[in-house]
């Protein structure tokens, strides 16, 4: 493995879901490697040439593990099939990021050195977003932003759907093997529900994001009305299970914890 990059970590992995990302990938994974050691690139199925081209990257460099989903399942899927082998590993934390570059690797060791202060919260990136972003995703969010807060009670989550964040793998693990949703474009918001109502404090700090134009290499999956749907039916349930657990929620308000 070439010297430039940075030490090996035992307890903390980036961890890249990728489903059909095109190129934009590889210089994902490189940023990533350059900040990072392990990243681990979960393959969820693309049919593009993207998991010939990482698997080539893998086999010169030590620091980067592909693994491959051989059907597409999902965000989410593709997640905790990441968590369960890390957690086989010995890890006890992941850093999830994009595999499309809009996500900011430089601050990755921020984002781990936030995480190993404060190991059993999760730290979730805040999008600053540039003056170019399509104001439709900007101004969208803030729905469900909105509704993720009024569903932990206004716990302090910054962003539900910014999905640059280390998770502490065990329990997050266990809200997963909890209930079968969470599994696609809902995992993001619908993680950081549910680990909040475990008692898992959400550590908010700014990233920047950036979209690509298609002639910039940029890739989306993102379907608004699909995924406005789900994000609907999601909150909808989240919203039953908030109804069920206020008592708990106000009695850890009243407590500071």
């Amino acid at each position: 493995m070439n010297g430039s990059f940075p030490a090996v970590s035992r307890t903390h992995l980036v961890l890249i879901p990728s489903y059909n990302p095109g190129p934009k990938v590889y210089e994902t994974v490189r940023s990533a490697r350059a900040q990072w050691t392990p990243v681990w690139v979960v393959v969820d199925g693309s049919t593009d040439a993207s998991l010939k081209g990482l698997q080539d990257m893998a086999t010169r460099d030590d620091g980067l593990r592909v693994l491959v989903l051989p059907h597409n399942v999902g965000k989410g899927a593709a997640v905790l099939h990441g968590l369960d082998s890390a957690a086989a590993k010995g890890f006890t934390h992941v850093l999830t990021m994009d595999s499309d570059g809009q996500h900011p690797a430089p601050l990755i060791p921020v984002f781990m050195a936030a995480s190993a202060a404060q190991p059993a919260a999760m730290v979730l990136g805040k999008p600053v977003f540039a003056a170019d972003a399509p104001r439709l995703r900007v101004n969208g969010r803030k729905v469900s932003n909105w509704w993720a807060n009024l569903e932990t009670l206004w716990a302090g989550v910054g962003d539900s759907l910014f999905g640059f964040r280390v998770y502490p793998i065990a329990p997050l693990r266990e809200v997963m093997a909890g209930q079968r949703w969470m599994r696609r474009f809902d995992f993001d918001p619908e993680a950081v529900v549910r680990m909040c109502w475990r008692g898992v404090k959400p550590v908010n700090l700014p990233a920047t994001v950036r979209y690509f134009r298609v002639d910039e290499g940029g890739v989306s999956h993102f379907n608004y009305l699909r995924d406005n749907l789900l994000l609907s039916w999601m909150h909808g349930r989240l919203f039953a299970g908030f109804v069920l657990r206020l008592p708990l929620l106000i009695a850890r308000r009243i407590k500071g914890t």
